[in-house]
Parts: structure tokens; C-alpha cells; sequence
């Protein structure tokens, strides 16, 4: 193998693993230091820099960082299931627990002439909004509602998410100068293109989610008048209290996150018999585990293995839903099949059934012969990282741009697209992508001492305070999780590993001692003969199975051999660099921030020049 490349800003970016996975980058064990200080407005700017809404993610994200968590790899064999540092009840505490940090918002610079028309008022326009509007673009955001947000204030229950913090981080956006035109829908992007009021818009942002839930048409589904929803426009009126009860037996179809919001609301507004019933096995359900955790620890039962086949009522009353039972059965390349397995028939009575089998993009209003191109899904077609359509002024983003996800990606889809419309208005190609931002530094003071705590906790992840089910129950807009305090914070904080501070290795300076590969607590650093990559694995002092984790190789040292660490279960301690006594190893925090819009995306030297090659 060839000596790593540790100037590459990608190979210790990949060593975080929990801001590799996180679609926005945000750099967690930088915020989390933070939080074990105390220094929680800190920590939630670190946050609103990257994610844009710390409060609300901090309640309600995916976590893609928490199953990449390298602590859940380090724990096994001690006894409970490993589980990773609690990151995104974290990010809540340092939203919960800061002081005002609305002075720290970015400062406006002056108008530049360029407008922006963002449509929709979710998570992706808003972070368009809030890089751009700041830069001196005149960025309009419009939504059919009276209020921004989007889904996140639509489809995401009160008793999860309080409105206080829509409010609030939405505001933040908002307060940059940006225009919210409320209520007001846009219905034709024909139209919108060819509006040459007060000059016309410069750049186009669609970032209107994926707003058409999708139906289930059975046998004696147009029969039945009443009691049957889609999910989505279910958890919608209820959030703006158009509908505040439901029937007793509920039946929930579906196996994601709305399905796990639509059983759980259900259940405050009167179902006292709540069911989710799935098609595929409880394992393949798309629901967060959490999620799936939280509907059946308020006593809603999951079925799982058993298809729909019709709606059953009386004179267009509904009376019940019959299923067929199935079980999954695999062939020799893995592919799953649902095949019956004879058992009779299940009938299952209900007064309500909530449709949450997925959604779909809905572009009405975007005219077909706008020159904006679809693809055969009836998603935009875009260019690769940039989220330009084929009318080069149009971008696309969220769950408008490549079909639903989650928030989070929507906040990196964001991120790129204003980068993108940014290099596109100062006539730059935005196919170039700007690098980001990477700092190595060393945490070294004095001889054995670093400037972060290397002491590794033994501790387990801490658990989240409930409020009480009777109360919980009664009222929708209770919040369930409570959030840590101060002290458990402290406590969960110093669960993580600082995957950042990362162990440099300086070949020239070793002397070959061993003494580092002998005090390594998890066996990650093996003096051996160079090879082949699938040799090397097998040869070092335990095994580097994790093809997804990299092998750190140093250049030849003067035995001819080389230093191989496995990176995978590394507990970032510095023990190597404590034992080492030529100081070959040495702990050096990484820090990475993704390149946002504005002059540090843009082209050095080259002259700022409008859209079409006009001087600025």
C-alpha cells in the first residue's frame, strides 16, 4: 500500500464517523466538547452553522450520525446492547440551554441587486434563504401557509416538536431580511419565470417537499365516504386543529416515521384500540428504531407480515380492513418475496384507517413545456451536486429534489443548491465545487498532557426523561421526551470519544520501540511488512475487518516495514502518543466546515461578473 494521505481533507473526515454520515457535515464532537463545558450558545451556533435548526433536529432528526457512532463498535461484550453517544438529544440540550444568541446572527451586507424567489417555507428554502439573504441577495420565500416551516410544522406532532421552537428558529431566517410571503401559493412557474416586476428574479429555489400522500386503492375504498385519510393531510389538520378526535379502534397503515406519528397521535385524540399494520417484517419497517420504540412503549402493538386486500363496511360505512398473512422468503441472490402462507384471512374492525404508505412529488403547477425536465418518477432532472434543473436559473432541493427523506438532507441540499446559485449569479461554473474549510492542529501541552480529556467513560448511554403517560396521553401537545438536564448532559458528553482528535503519525521520527503498540488498549497498531490491502488486513496485530473503515499506512521505516493502524475501533485516548519517546505520534484535532456560499465559494482572483457574462 502507499503511505496515506493525510493532507486529504476527506481521509480524517471520514475518521469522524458521525459527521461523515451526517448529510450536512456538522462537525458533533467539536459541539459536544462544548456542551461538557457548559458553553451551550457556543455549541448551538457550531450547530446553526451546519444543521440551521438545532432545536428542532435536536427533536425530531433521522440521527444518521448515531448508527455511525464509533462507541457502539468499542462497547461490545459488556453485557447490554452497545448503544452510540446520545448526539441528537445533545444538539436539544445546547438549543434548550443557551442564552440569546440572536446578536450572533451574521451581520447583512449590502443589497447586491440580485432576488431570489424561494418556493415553499420548508427546511431546504429556509437554508437558502438564510445563506444567501445575508450576502446581500434579496431572497423571497413563498408558502401557502400562514406560517414558514413546511412539513416541519405540518406533519410533525406538538407532543415531538413544541411550535415555540418552529417559531423560533424560523424567526432566526426570517430576521435576515428575508420576505415571507404568506399565503400565498404559487401556481405557475411559467408565470413566475416571466414576472418582470421590479426586474424579475435572478435564481429560482423549488424546495416544496413532496406534498401528495399516496392511497391505497382496494376493493370497497371508493365505497366508504368517511374515516378513511391519507396520513400526511391527517397530521396536518391536526396541527392546525381542523380535526381534534378520532374513532376508538384505529387502524395505522404503514411502516416510516408518519405512520409511527400518525398511530401516536391517534392515540391522544381518543383511539384507545391503536394498531400498526405492516406489510413487511418489523426489522425492513423504514421507521427509526426510536421511533418504532416510542409507539410501542405508549402501548400501540405492530403487525407486521400482513397485506391489505380490501376495506370492509356497511352502506359506505366503515366496518373493517381484511389481510392477507404472508411471510418472506428469499432467493439465491438475496432478493426478498412476500408469499401467502395459507393461513385464512384476517379480519381487523376499525372506525378510522390512516393511509402513511408514502409520498410522492406533486409539480401541477410547474407547466411541462417550462423547459424544467422530469424524469419518468416525476422528479427533476439535476445536475449532479449542483441541484440545477434544465432552465439554468431553476434549483431544486429537499424532498422536491430527489424524492422524500428527512430534514437534515433537506438542510444539505440547501447548503449546496445556495452555493450553487451563488457561483451561478457571479457567472462562475457552478459544477466546481468549492473545497471545505479543514484545520489540523495539535492538542499537545507540556509533555503528557492535551488540551481535550482523552479519559474514556465507562459509562452507558443515559436515557431520556418521559413525561408521565397519563399526563402525556391526555393532551397532543404535551411533549413526551423532557430533554437532559445540566448534569446528565455533563454525563452523556464525556461518553464521546473525540473522533477528531486525530492520532498523527510522523514516520521519520520512530524508532521502532513498540512501545505504542504495546499500550494500545484496542490493538490497532501493527509494525509489519508492506502488502497488498486485503494481505494487510489479515496480518496486523487483530484483524482489520471493517472494509469501510481505512487502514492508516505509513511511509517505509528503517526496517523496511511500515506502521499499519486499523482506524475502526481507535478510542482516540493518545496513550500512543503519551508512550512514544520520540514524539512520532502526536493527537491532533481535525476540524472540518463544509464551504457555504458567499466569496469563500467563489473563484480566487477571478473578477465578480453577473449571470451571462455581464461585468458586475
Amino acid at each position: 500500500m502507499q503511505p496515506t494521505n493525510v493532507a486529504k481533507p476527506s481521509y480524517f473526515h471520514k475518521v469522524v464517523d458521525c459527521q461523515w454520515a451526517c448529510p450536512a457535515h456538522t462537525p458533533v464532537p467539536e459541539y459536544i466538547r462544548l456542551i461538557g463545558q457548559g458553553r451551550y450558545s457556543d455549541a448551538y451556533m457550531v450547530n446553526w452553522v451546519s444543521n440551521v435548526f438545532p432545536g428542532i433536529l435536536g427533536r425530531t432528526c433521522d440521527r444518521p450520525c448515531e448508527p455511525a457512532c464509533r462507541r457502539s463498535r468499542v462497547e461490545e461484550g459488556g453485557g447490554e446492547q452497545p448503544e452510540p453517544v446520545a448526539i441528537c438529544r445533545l444538539k436539544r440540550v445546547a438549543a434548550d440551554m443557551k442564552d440569546d444568541v440572536s446578536k450572533r446572527m451574521p451581520k447583512l451586507s449590502p443589497k447586491n441587486g440580485k432576488r431570489i424567489a424561494c418556493i415553499g417555507a420548508g427546511p431546504a428554502s429556509l437554508t437558502v434563504a438564510r445563506d444567501l439573504a445575508p450576502l446581500g441577495y434579496e431572497v423571497t420565500v413563498f408558502d401557502g401557509e400562514a406560517k414558514a416551516g413546511g412539513f416541519i410544522r405540518t406533519q410533525i406532532p406538538r407532543f415531538r416538536l413544541p411550535e415555540s421552537v418552529i417559531d423560533e428558529e424560523t424567526g432566526y431566517i426570517l430576521d435576515l431580511g428575508v420576505i415571507f410571503k404568506s399565503g400565498q401559493r404559487i401556481e405557475s412557474m411559467k408565470g413566475l419565470l416571466e414576472d418582470k416586476t421590479d426586474g424579475g428574479y435572478d435564481a429560482v429555489f423549488v424546495g416544496c417537499g413532496a406534498p401528495r400522500g399516496r392511497d391505497l386503492v382496494l376493493p370497497g375504498r371508493r365505497d366508504i365516504t368517511d374515516n378513511i385519510h391519507i396520513g400526511i393531510d391527517w397530521l396536518a389538520s391536526v396541527s392546525f386543529g381542523h380535526i381534534t378526535s378520532i374513532g376508538k379502534r384505529v387502524i395505522v397503515l404503514g411502516g416510516g416515521n408518519t405512520a409511527m406519528d400518525c398511530c401516536r397521535s391517534a392515540r391522544r385524540l381518543g383511539g384507545s384500540d391503536v394498531k400498526v399494520i405492516v406489510r413487511s417484517g418489523f426489522d425492513e419497517m423504514k421507521a427509526s428504531p426510536w421511533e418504532k420504540e416510542d409507539a410501542q412503549h405508549e402501548g400501540i402493538p405492530i403487525i407486521n407480515f400482513h397485506v391489505p386486500k380490501s376495506f370492509e363496511h356497511t352502506h359506505g360505512q366503515l366496518t373493517g380492513m381484511t389481510f392477507e398473512v404472508v411471510k418472506a422468503v428469499y432467493d439465491a441472490e438475496g432478493k426478498r418475496s412476500l408469499v401467502p402462507t395459507g393461513e385464512p384471512d384476517v379480519l381487523v374492525e376499525c372506525d378510522a384507517v390512516l393511509i402513511a404508505v408514502g409520498q410522492e412529488n406533486a409539480f401541477p403547477w410547474i407547466e411541462r413545456d417550462s423547459g424544467i425536465s422530469f424524469d419518468k418518477h416525476g422528479l427533476p432532472v439535476l445536475g449532479k451536486d449542483t441541484f440545477q434543473s434544465t432552465v439554468n436559473k431553476v434549483f431544486f432541493g429537499g424532498d422536491s429534489a430527489l424524492g422524500p427523506k428527512n430534514i437534515i438532507t433537506a438542510v444539505a441540499h440547501g447548503h449546496e443548491a445556495a452555493v450553487s446559485i451563488d457561483r451561478f449569479l457571479n457567472g462562475e461554473d457552478i459544477r466546481q465545487r468549492p473545497d471545505p474549510m479543514t484545520n489540523l492542529m495539535s492538542t499537545k501541552m507540556g509533555i503528557h498532557e492535551w488540551s481535550y480529556d482523552n479519559d474514556t467513560s465507562n459509562d452507558a448511554r443515559f436515557k431520556v426523561p418521559w413525561a408521565k403517560a397519563e399526563v402525556a396521553l391526555a393532551n397532543i401537545r404535551v411533549e413526551v421526551e423532557l430533554g437532559f438536564d445540566a448534569a446528565t448532559a455533563f454525563k452523556e458528553a464525556g461518553r464521546c470519544l473525540n473522533c477528531d482528535v486525530q492520532t498523527v503519525f510522523t514516520a521519520p521520527a520512530c524508532i521502532e520501540c513498540d512501545a505504542c503498540v504495546d499500550i494500545c488498549p484496542m490493538d490497532c497498531i501493527s509494525f509489519t511488512n508492506n502488502g497488498d490491502e486485503a494481505d494487510l488486513r489479515t496480518r496486523l496485530k487483530a484483524p482489520a475487518l471493517n472494509l469501510a473503515q481505512d487502514l492508516y499506512v505509513s511511509g517505509e521505516l528503517k526496517t523496511g516495514r511500515v506502521m499499519v493502524k486499523d482506524e475502526d475501533v481507535c478510542l482516540h485516548c493518545g496513550l500512543c502518543a503519551e508512550r512514544c519517546p520520540t514524539g512520532a505520534w502526536d493527537m491532533q484535532k481535525f476540524l472540518l466546515q463544509t464551504t457555504q456560499a458567499g466569496p469563500a465559494c467563489r473563484d480566487a482572483g477571478k473578477p465578480v461578473v453577473r449571470a451571462g457574462g455581464v461585468p458586475a
